[in-house]
C-alpha cells in the first residue's frame, strides 16, 4: 500500500519537525520518556483529516507514524510498540529498552475511528489514586493517555483553590475555608456533594503546590491537543449558605453515609448566577475556560421537591456565560442525571457518561439500569467503570464488554455515541480491561464483529504484554478469560472479587466492603491453577517487568482464594465445636496472610509505603506530612468516623490487599477474632470493636518503606509450593 500524496502543509509541517528539537514535538518527547534516543527512530507526521486516524509505515528508515493530531499519533505509537515490537507500556511501567534497529512495517496500516471522543478518569480517581501525586507521576500518567488515545481527561487537580477563592469572595475567612474544604483523600466526594471538610485543613503552600502542579498538568495536556474537562460549578455551598448568604438551598438531602452534605443553591435563587460566575471567574483566573465543564448535581441524593429542568437550565447557563461553546459533561449513575433534566436541554448541551457500560448499561440495552429511550437526543460516551473503590484483585468482563460494545455501536444506539470512558474509581489494576477497551475504537467493524476474547488475547494482549508468545502464557490467559476474567451477565459486584483478607471477620464474612455484591462466579481452582503455569514459564521471563507484576498478582488471588476455603473451614469447626479443626484451621490461616504479606512486599505497587510515602513527600512540614499520612491510611480503613464507617458502612470500602497494612492491621483484626471464637466454642462469640483496631492503626504513622524486599519470582514460588504443593 502507498501512502497517499502528502498536502503543501504537511511538507511545510515536515521540514519544521526535521529543525526543531526534539521537544518541540510532544511525541518526540514522549518516545524519550519511554527510551532515551527512540525519537530518532522515528518519523512524525501530523497531517488534516475528517475522520480521526493514525497511519503506519516507514520513510526513510525510520518508522513513520501519521495522524491527524498529536493523540492519534501518540495512539499509533503505541499500536506499533505493542503489536510490532512486543513492549506493552503500562501502569507498572512506562520505560522500555528499544532496539537500536527497529522492526519495520512491511505494509502500511491505517486505523480510523468515528468515536472522536475518548474521556478518562472518575472524580473518585482523584482521591483513591492520585491524591499525592507529584509532577514525575502526572507526567507519566499523561503520557499513558495520549498512548490510550485519551483526548478528553477531567482535570480535577486543583480545584480546592477554585472554591477557596470563590468562598473567600463570599465573605468566608481563610480559617473557615481551611475547616470547610476536605482533606486530599476526600476532596472527590466534596466535588460530588457527599461531605465537607474531612480529612483537613489544608495549608496556603498545599494551595500553592496543587495550582502550580495544575498548570502543569493543563500545559501538557493541552501540547498534546487533548481537551480537558475543568470541574464545573452546580450550586455547592458550605451547609450554612443558607443562615450564612441569605441564599435559598434546595431542601436538605440528609447526610451520605454518616456525613453532612454540603448546601445545594436552588437554581430559582437571584444570587446563583452571580456565584455561579464568581466559581467560572476564579477558575479562568488560575487555570483558563474549557470547552467541556464535567459536573454531578444531586449525586446519590434523594433530592426531594427539586426542580430537575430549571437546575438544568441554570447549571448550563453558568457554564456557557464563562464560555459560550461549553459542553456539561454529567455521569449517567443510579438515577442522574434525570429524565426531567434531560427533557429540558438540546442536543449538544450535554455528553452524559455512561459510567458502568460492561455491567450495568444505560443506553438502552438490556440491564438492571436500563433506561427505554437511553439518553434521548443527548450524546453519550460508552464508560468502563471496572473498578470501585482502587480495590487489588483481579476482575473484569471481557465478554460483557466485548458484546455491549458492539451493541452501543450499532443502531439506535450509535446515533448519539460520540466515544469511549474510562471512569474507573481506582487505577494501576487489571490492565487487560483497559487495553481491550482502549483498542476498541480503532478495530475496523468487520474486525471488531467477529472478535472473540480469546483471539483478542492471544494475538493482540499476550505477545504484546510479556514480549513474545509462550505456551504456558497462554494457557493461563485462557483459564482466567473464562473465569475471573469472565464476570457473568446478571452478576452486579461492583469490582474486584474481594479478598477474605481484607474483611472485618464475622462468623458470615463473605465481602470486604457494603456495597460489593459480591457472588462466586469462578472455581477458585482456576486461580491456582492459571499461578501455577505462570511460575512454569518463570525461567524463560525473569527480568520482565509485566511478567513479574501479573505473576505476584496471580499468585496472590490463588492465596487469597484459597484462604476463604480455609476459613469457611474454621467457622464450619466452631459451629460443629470442634477444637482441634478450628485450631488448625484458624492458624493455617494466619500463616497465609502472613505470606501473602511477604509475597507482596517483592513489588513496590503493593506496599502500604508506597501510598503513605506518597502522601508524606506531599506535605510542606511535619504536621502536615502526618495529616496526608492520616489521610492516606484512614481512606483505607474506617473512611470516616465511627458513625460513618460503621452504621455508614464505609469501613474498608477502599480496603487495599497491601504488604504492611496486612500484617499490621489485617492481620491483627483476624488473630482477636480467631482467638475470640477459641474461648467461646459453644457459645456465642463476643463481639469485637473493630474500628477502635483500624482507627489505631490510621493514626500510627510507624514508617513503611516503599521499597520492594526479595526476589518476587523466588518468593512466588515458595509461596505457591508451600501451600500448593506438587
Amino acid at each position: 500500500m502507498k501512502l497517499p500524496a502528502r498536502p503543501f502543509a504537511t511538507i511545510i509541517l515536515l521540514l519544521f519537525l526535521a529543525v526543531c528539537p526534539a521537544g518541540a514535538c510532544p511525541v518526540c518527547g514522549l518516545l524519550e520518556r519511554i527510551c532515551e534516543g527512540s525519537s530518532a527512530k522515528f518519523s512524525i507526521e501530523l497531517t488534516d483529516d475528517e475522520t480521526g486516524f493514525f497511519e503506519l509505515g516507514m520513510s526513510g528508515g525510520k518508522v513513520l507514524v501519521r495522524g491527524d493530531n498529536y493523540v492519534d499519533i501518540a495512539a499509533g505509537v503505541n499500536w506499533y510498540l505493542k503489536h510490532f515490537c512486543g513492549v506493552h507500556l503500562s501502569w507498572n511501567g512506562m520505560t522500555a529498552n528499544l532496539p537500536d534497529t527497529l522492526p519495520e512495517v512491511p505494509e502500511t496500516q491505517r486505523h480510523t475511528t468515528s468515536l472522536a471522543l475518548r474521556y478518562n478518569f472518575n472524580y473518585c480517581t482523584f482521591s483513591y489514586s492520585m491524591a499525592f501525586w507529584d509532577w514525575p507521576r502526572w507526567e507519566r500518567e499523561i503520557d499513558w493517555m495520549a498512548l490510550h488515545g485519551i483526548n478528553l481527561p477531567l482535570a480535577a487537580v486543583g480545584m480546592e483553590c477554585v472554591w477557596r477563592n470563590m468562598l473567600l469572595r463570599l465573605g468566608y475567612s481563610r480559617d473557615e475555608t481551611r475547616r470547610i474544604i476536605a482533606g486530599p483523600a476526600f476532596l472527590a466526594w466534596q466535588a460530588m456533594g457527599n461531605l465537607e471538610g474531612w480529612g483537613g485543613p489544608l495549608s496556603d503552600e498545599w494551595f500553592a503546590r496543587q495550582e502550580a502542579l495544575q498548570k502543569r498538568i493543563l500545559q501538557r495536556m493541552r501540547e498534546f491537543g487533548m481537551q480537558p474537562v475543568l470541574p464545573g460549578y452546580c450550586g455547592l455551598l458550605p451547609h450554612d449558605a443558607a443562615e450564612r448568604l441569605g441564599v435559598n438551598v434546595v431542601p436538605d438531602a440528609g447526610l451520605w453515609n454518616g456525613f453532612q452534605r454540603p448546601a445545594t443553591l436552588s437554581p430559582d435563587d437571584a444570587r446563583f448566577a452571580e456565584i455561579a460566575s464568581i466559581y467560572y471567574e476564579e477558575q479562568a483566573k488560575l487555570f483558563g475556560a474549557a470547552d467541556y465543564y464535567s459536573t454531578d448535581p444531586f449525586h446519590e441524593a434523594e433530592a426531594a421537591d427539586v426542580d430537575f429542568a430549571a437546575a438544568g437550565k441554570a447549571v448550563l447557563a453558568a457554564m456557557r456565560k464563562a464560555n459560550p461553546k461549553a459542553v456539561w459533561v454529567v455521569q449517567g449513575w443510579t438515577e442522574n442525571p434525570r429524565e426531567e433534566l434531560l427533557s429540558a436541554l438540546d442536543t449538544g448541551d450535554l455528553l452524559v457518561l455512561d459510567l458502568f457500560c460492561e455491567c450495568r448499561p444505560m443506553f438502552g440495552v438490556p440491564s438492571i439500569w436500563r433506561r427505554d429511550n437511553g439518553y434521548g437526543r443527548h450524546e453519550w460516551l460508552f464508560c468502563l467503570l471496572e473498578n470501585f473503590g482502587g480495590n487489588v484483585g483481579l476482575h473484569g468482563r471481557l465478554d460483557q464488554l466485548l458484546r455491549n460494545f458492539r451493541l452501543a455501536c450499532s443502531k439506535p444506539f450509535s446515533k448519539h455515541l460520540r466515544g469511549i470512558g474510562l471512569t474507573m474509581e481506582g487505577i494501576e489494576n487489571n490492565a487487560v480491561m483497559f487495553e481491550l477497551m482502549c483498542e476498541l475504537p480503532w478495530l475496523g467493524n468487520e474486525e471488531l464483529q467477529g472478535l472473540t476474547k480469546e483471539q483478542w488475547l492471544l494475538n493482540y494482549y499476550i505477545p504484546a504484554r510479556y514480549g513474545k508468545f509462550d505456551e504456558r502464557i497462554a494457557a493461563a490467559w485462557n483459564i482466567l478469560g473464562s473465569t475471573i476474567y469472565n464476570c457473568p451477565e446478571g452478576n452486579n459486584q461492583q469490582g474486584t472479587h474481594e479478598s477474605v483478607f481484607c474483611a472485618r471477620p464475622s462468623l458470615d464474612t463473605f465481602q470486604a466492603s457494603s456495597w460489593s455484591k459480591m457472588e462466586n462466579y469462578y472455581d477458585p481452582a482456576a486461580t491456582a491453577e492459571t499461578a501455577r503455569l505462570f511460575l512454569s514459564a518463570a525461567d524463560d521471563f525473569r527480568g520482565n517487568n509485566n511478567y513479574e507484576f501479573d505473576l505476584i498478582d496471580i499468585v496472590r488471588q490463588a492465596v487469597a482464594d484459597h484462604a476463604r476455603e480455609v476459613y469457611n473451614s474454621a467457622v464450619a469447626a466452631f459451629k460443629s465445636n470442634d477444637e482441634i479443626g478450628l485450631f488448625s484451621r484458624s492458624d493455617e490461616f494466619l500463616k497465609l496472610l502472613l505470606l501473602q504479606d511477604k509475597l507482596l512486599g517483592t513489588r513496590r505497587e503493593f506496599r502500604v509505603g508506597n501510598r503513605t510515602l506518597q502522601a508524606r513527600n506531599a506535605g510542606s512540614n511535619d504536621d502536615e506530612k502526618d495529616l496526608f499520612e492520616w489521610n492516606a491510611r484512614v481512606q483505607i480503613t474506617t473512611w470516616g468516623g465511627r458513625d460513618c464507617a460503621d452504621a455508614g458502612g464505609l469501613h474498608d470500602y477502599a480496603h487495599k490487599e497491601w504488604n504492611g497494612i496486612l500484617r499490621d492491621l489485617y492481620y491483627k483484626r483476624w488473630a482477636a477474632f480467631f482467638d475470640t471464637l477459641r474461648t467461646s466454642l459453644g457459645t456465642a462469640p463476643q463481639p469485637i470493636d473493630y474500628y477502635a483496631m483500624e482507627a489505631a492503626w490510621a493514626r500510627d504513622l510507624t514508617p513503611y518503606s516503599a521499597e520492594p524486599e526479595g526476589d518476587c519470582i523466588d518468593t512466588a514460588r515458595e509461596v505457591f509450593q508451600s501451600i500448593f504443593p506438587e
